[in-house]
């Protein structure tokens, strides 16, 4: 039987480190978690070896995922098919039978075949959380944590319920946040096009009246035209498409390492108007995810790391972090949290109290709440800022091109 090497976290958060027979990961994580500890890290001794022609690298014991399983399933399905699960489960349904009504009457795709591969699995004696867990790009380690401790619970059918209803809320918080955006982002196209085609088929036609004329074009009119030469002859068009490609290009690769993701994220904070939009969007991300967790009944400190691992920003992931140690080293959860200043003092004096109440799970949820109706405004209130911006910055786009015309036609009348 294969041996593990695991690291883990007894219930006074003091670290072990060990090592369990198993015949699988999945195996082991369970043994560990009916110890009573909390798995972090775990590697199967002498795993890898070195075999083929070729040397590739091989793990024994590791099948292969069914076909049509690696691809990714879009969140509106995915929430779908968890309200479904739940209510099958409500209604009493062994879990193999719910999973195999909702393979029938799932269309061919990814999630026909996760759901296929999760009951021949669940039909194998893996459980639920064991067999989602194989599949990540599908269930991400937020569901398959919930889903466990639903089933340790034994109140699986509340838990999806629960996460149906937090993926649900996630879903309509990023919805809110990229429909804010569709307006300006669909005006500025617009607007790009109509400037485009002004500087390509206007600009040349008096360009050659002016040569007519023979007289000194002004400074702006000049100007004007060489824009329009550089856009038309030069592709100056193509690199003002680019720009922003490139720059788009180059913060992806900047987030790729931890200290560049948390110097963006740091920056995107304090920006005038986007930053307490962006603030308050990852307040009410992080502890709506960590208060459905731990209503779960998942460990506060397997809670924090999954919420660490999934809030989206480095700068809130590093603040829940030091919230982690904190907990673990037996203090409180809102004392780092304050001194890191991510969060206003509303956020952790609520708490604070639920701390001392024992409610924790309802607090979190409650400033979840009052953060979503917070987005809510900053987005309209974004909106009624970026329409007035917008009208006047065509305004003046277009007022410079129609002075810059008629200037020399202006010079042309005086002269005469």
């Amino acid at each position: 039987m294969p041996s593990y090497q695991y690291e883990a976290m007894n219930a006074q958060g003091q670290e072990i480190k060990d090592e369990i027979e198993a015949l699988s990961t999945e195996e082991a994580i369970s043994k560990i978690r009916n110890m009573g500890y909390f798995p972090t890290k775990i590697k199967e001794r002498g795993a890898v070896r070195r075999g083929g022609k070729k040397g590739k690298e091989e793990i024994p014991g590791k099948p292969k995922k069914p076909r049509g399983t690696n691809g990714k399933v879009k969140v509106k399905k995915l929430t779908q098919f968890t309200r479904q699960l739940s209510t099958l489960q409500d209604a009493g349904l062994p879990i193999l039978r719910s999973l195999n009504i909702l393979e029938q009457q799932q269309k061919p795709g990814t999630l026909k075949a996760v759901s296929g591969a999760v009951s021949a699995e669940v039909e194998a004696g893996a459980t639920l959380s064991e067999a989602m867990a194989k599949y990540p790009k599908t269930f991400n380690n937020l569901y398959t944590n919930m889903v466990a401790a639903g089933e340790a619970g034994g109140v699986l059918d509340l838990i999806l319920s629960r996460l149906a209803d937090f993926m649900e809320k996630t879903q309509k918080l990023k919805s809110k946040v990229k429909g804010a955006m569709i307006y300006p982002i669909a005006v500025l196209l617009i607007a790009f096009l109509i400037v485009m085609g002004i500087m390509t088929f206007v600009i040349p036609k008096f360009e050659e009246v002016f040569k007519d004329f023979d007289v000194e074009l002004p400074g702006v009119t000049q100007f004007l035209i060489n824009a329009s030469a550089w856009i038309t002859k030069e592709w100056g068009w193509l690199y003002i498409i680019a720009t922003p490609i490139m720059i788009m290009i180059i913060l992806k690769l900047i987030r790729l390492s931890k200290m560049g993701a948390y110097i963006l994220d740091s920056i995107y904070v304090k920006l005038p108007i986007l930053g307490p939009l962006i603030s308050k969007t990852s307040i009410a991300r992080f502890t709506r995810t960590l208060g459905t967790l731990i209503s779960a009944g998942v460990p506060i400190l397997d809670a924090i790391n999954i919420t660490s691992n999934t809030t989206g920003n480095m700068k809130y992931k590093k603040a829940l972090d030091l919230v982690h140690e904190s907990i673990r080293r037996g203090e409180t959860f809102s004392e780092p949290l304050r001194k890191t200043k991510v969060c206003d003092s509303l956020v952790t004096n609520m708490i604070d109290v639920g701390e001392e109440t024992g409610d924790l799970d309802k607090m979190l949820a409650k400033i979840a709440d009052n953060y979503d109706e917070e987005v809510d405004v900053a987005v309209g209130a974004l909106m009624s800022l970026l329409e007035p911006i917008l009208v006047i910055s065509l305004g003046l786009i277009c007022g410079f091109i129609v002075i810059a015309l008629f200037m020399p036609m202006i010079s042309l009348i005086e002269s005469l």
